[in-house]
């Protein structure tokens, strides 16, 4: 991602990102200066900065962190974090689900409200017409909402990814190839999701190694930000267009696969190399078929569009490789892995254990 380069260009500043999750831990040292007073939609003991699981905590790093005491350095380390707790539950295979209350629509409403441009939900479960009408109301307000599709490598997104507004942000792996647990049908858009630094539980003494479309779609906000920044009288419309212009496509030369979407988030093409046209401000970029109201009915392509049918297929590859880079190994275009892994993990601080979440 040339990330070093493009933050001579823009860190975020000026953008908040609101994360709705399991809260974001105060503590945390790499998010000095990047926290700002939130909201607990729970009736769980504490409050916006008690995060009861360590994921939302991730999260928030993952986009803002500072790199400060070996902590993450985020893709955007000057946005600002918007903490928005809410009642999430997870099974035994830590797959993250909602629960029935009402916190997840209270927290996008709540985030609508806010000066937020950006909403991340690495979070997902089942269509609801409170959680559908919530997000249309946060989408009127000119949010930006990216979400994770899921991690059961089914062939349709959880919601909200499933609908039509939200950004449904799959996860491809080191090797530029769609992660084999990432959600298909529907993705809008790819993120490097897997060996990506986590906390490993709620204690906050150690990283371990996690995979999924949630720290997928924390690096997909990050890279809305980072041009959010740079470019600040442009709409949701806008930072989405050229979002899915500039992403990396399948080596089959597909302009989009119901696995990998449009393809793999590159915010340098718009920041270094200044590509993507914002176009009508008003229109919204995504053109996907209407979301299925039920796992048991996946979605279908776009129009003329032919889903990946096996894992070997060409369209699950994502061609990163340009002129002038080198063929010795995997491309090194995306943010996680290669010769920019130190970008992302600062040595030193805090212990790094070699631990795969599920």
């Amino acid at each position: 991602m040339k990330a070093e380069e493009m933050w001579e260009i823009s860190k975020g500043e000026g953008i908040t990102v609101a994360v709705i999750d399991s809260g974001v831990n105060s503590s945390s040292k790499t998010l000095d200066g990047r926290l700002l007073p939130g909201a607990d939609l729970t009736d769980l003991p504490g409050d916006a900065t008690d995060d009861y699981s360590g994921h939302g905590t991730t999260i928030a790093e993952l986009i803002a962190g500072t790199g400060k005491n070996g902590g993450i350095q985020g893709i955007a380390p000057e946005a600002k974090i918007l903490p928005l707790r809410v009642d999430l539950a997870t099974d035994e295979e830590d797959v993250w689900k909602e629960n029935d209350d009402t916190s997840i629509e209270d927290a996008i409403r709540a985030a609508a409200d806010s000066d937020a441009r950006i909403i991340n939900m690495s979070v997902g479960g089942v269509s609801r017409p409170e959680l559908e009408s919530a997000v249309e109301y946060a989408v009127d307000k000119g949010k930006l909402i990216f979400a994770s599709t899921g991690n059961d490598g089914k062939d349709y997104s959880e919601y909200p990814a499933g609908y039509n507004e939200v950004v449904a942000v799959g996860a491809v792996t080191k090797e530029n190839k769609v992660a084999d647990y990432s959600h298909g049908g529907n993705v809008d858009l790819t993120a490097p999701g897997s060996d990506i630094p986590v906390w490993c539980d709620k204690n906050f003494t150690s990283y371990c190694t996690g995979s999924g479309t949630s720290t997928a779609t924390a690096i997909a906000s990050g890279s809305a930000a980072l041009i959010w920044a740079e470019h600040p009288d442009w709409t949701a419309n806008q930072v989405l267009r050229v979002m899915m212009e500039t992403a990396s496509k399948a080596v089959d030369g597909s302009d989009y696969t119901t696995r990998l979407g449009y393809g793999t988030v590159r915010p340098r093409k718009v920041l270094l190399d200044g590509e993507g046209d914002p176009g009508d401000p008003n229109q919204h970029p995504l053109l996907k078929e209407e979301a299925s109201p039920s796992p048991s009915a996946p979605t279908s392509a776009p129009p003329g569009e032919k889903p990946a049918d096996n894992d070997d297929s060409k369209s699950d590859w994502v061609e990163v490789a340009e002129e002038g880079d080198s063929d010795d190994g995997p491309p090194t275009g995306l943010l996680i892995g290669g010769a920019v892994a130190a970008v992302l993990v600062v040595a030193g601080g805090v212990g790094f254990l070699v631990l795969r979440r599920r």
